[in-house]
């Protein structure tokens, strides 16, 4: 039965990933401008709502989605031989996503209560974590290597 459902599985699963990465390339950037613009109260506020909206509406979700598809596709018998190493590599790579986005949750928190102590710099620098991932997750996921 799950095999049937194949290609709507991996569709979701996609679909899900490229909304988390969404929110993962989005939140640096806002994360830099919070801390570069945000003194003035008003704009310190905006900013908050903005990246807790966005990591508490899309990012988080598509987070989860991506992982129960994800699993599922894993669990379809001969969808993907785990003899294989690239498949390792890519889950690794997405745990390592994933203690990202968490990190980038606890620097809300932190933002929130005016306690981070991370530059504007260091979060722009951030910003390329989730890309550099992102094309180690997808090279192992289409060419699988080894």
């Amino acid at each position: 039965m799950l095999y049937e459902l194949y290609p709507w599985i991996k569709a979701l699963h996609i679909i899900s990933f490229v909304c988390w990465m969404a929110g993962l390339f989005y939140l640096p950037r806002l994360y830099f401008y919070h801390v570069t613009e945000g003194n003035d109260p008003k704009t310190g506020t905006l900013f908050t709502t903005m990246e807790t909206r966005l990591l508490k509406i899309i990012t988080t979700p598509a987070m989860l989605a991506t992982w129960i598809f994800g699993l599922i596709l894993l669990a379809i018998p001969g969808v993907v031989n785990l003899q294989f190493s690239w498949i390792w590599i890519k889950l690794a790579a997405v745990l390592l996503l994933s203690a990202f986005h968490f990190w980038l949750a606890s620097k809300r928190k932190e933002l929130m209560a005016g306690t981070c102590r991370i530059s504007g710099r260091t979060f722009k620098w951030m910003n390329e974590v989730p890309t550099v991932l992102l094309i180690i997750i997808v090279l192992l996921a289409v060419i699988k290597p080894f």
